[in-house]
């Protein structure tokens, strides 16, 4: 990968992880975006007796992403219906990363508005480890203090 393609994508990586939730959002509307419309396309490619134009196409993959799905064209080839899979399985991914991202945000406000942290098991776990680390560690820094000032 040229340097320039890889550094656009390391800059894009770091904004996505700065702000988790934009980046989510936008990353799930780019791949939507992208699948509907190459879906459009192809269906008017492989099915071109349902769909006599892009238009149309397009029209068909909108409603079956948004999962609206009104009925009134549907795909009659083999090719077409495995697109139409595809797409509906992308309009529920859509969905359900939006979900996610939204309920994230608002649970991080609502645990801010409380001055709550967040705290696993795991996390309190760590910290009493490393007191009892850092005991230890001052007790054997006593005993060399002291078996040098002794030794004298």
């Amino acid at each position: 990968m040229p340097s320039g393609v890889q550094h656009r994508i390391d800059v894009e990586l770091e904004r996505i992880t700065r702000k988790p939730l934009r980046g989510a959002l936008t990353a799930a509307a780019v791949v939507t975006l992208t699948v509907t419309v190459i879906a459009g396309l192809l269906m008017h490619l492989t099915d071109p007796s349902t769909f006599p134009s892009l238009g149309l196409g397009l029209w068909w993959a909108v409603q079956t992403t948004t999962t609206v799905g009104y009925g009134d064209i549907v795909p009659t080839s083999v090719a077409g219906r495995a697109i139409a899979a595809l797409v509906m399985l992308v309009g529920i991914g859509f969905i359900t990363v939006s979900t996610a991202a939204i309920t994230s945000a608002f649970l991080e406000s609502a645990r801010r508005r409380r001055g709550v942290e967040t705290d696993s098991p795991l996390a309190a776990e760590m910290r009493a480890l490393r007191r009892q680390i850092e005991l230890l560690t001052n007790e054997v820094r006593a005993g060399r203090e002291y078996g040098a000032g002794g030794s004298s």
